[in-house]
């Protein structure tokens, strides 16, 4: 790995979408990979990274910040990178941006199916806590596209 630096739309949208369909593979509309792009932009707040080897994107993570806690969101990374220390970077990379912003607590969600990833988080300083995950999806601004 070369480098993690902030998302480009214009140079890296096609690679990041690439990777998440191999990493992820979504298929719910709400989860749709232009639309979590699309509406993290919107947003403006510089919590969105890329790790880079060759000019190639290997990785990412996007954060998110509400003035109190902070969140991970979309940890990837390529399987030929895996165990490099990628995703240990980019981690690290969004926590020291949470904490220049004041973040207090980083939280994360790990995906029912994937509970093997929570040893590398927990390599990490990350604990499961007791807590009852609930969501609600909102559809009117999920659109068809």
């Amino acid at each position: 790995m070369q480098s993690i630096t902030e998302y480009s739309d214009e140079r890296y949208r096609g690679q990041v979408i690439e990777l998440w369909k191999t990493v992820f593979g979504y298929e719910a509309p709400h989860n749709r990979l232009s639309l979590a792009i699309d509406k993290k932009l919107a947003v403006k707040d510089g919590l969105f990274f890329v790790a880079l080897a060759q000019e190639s994107v290997v990785g990412t993570i996007m954060a998110g910040y509400d003035g109190h806690r902070g969140w991970l969101y979309l940890v990837a990374v390529h399987s030929a990178y895996r165990k490099k220390g990628v995703g240990t970077a980019l981690v690290r990379h969004a926590e020291r941006a949470l904490t220049e912003r004041g973040c207090v607590k980083i939280n994360l969600q790990i995906a029912g199916g994937n509970e093997s990833v929570a040893a590398f988080y927990q390599l990490l300083g990350y604990a499961v806590e007791p807590r009852l995950s609930m969501g609600k999806k909102i559809s009117q601004n999920i659109d068809a596209g």
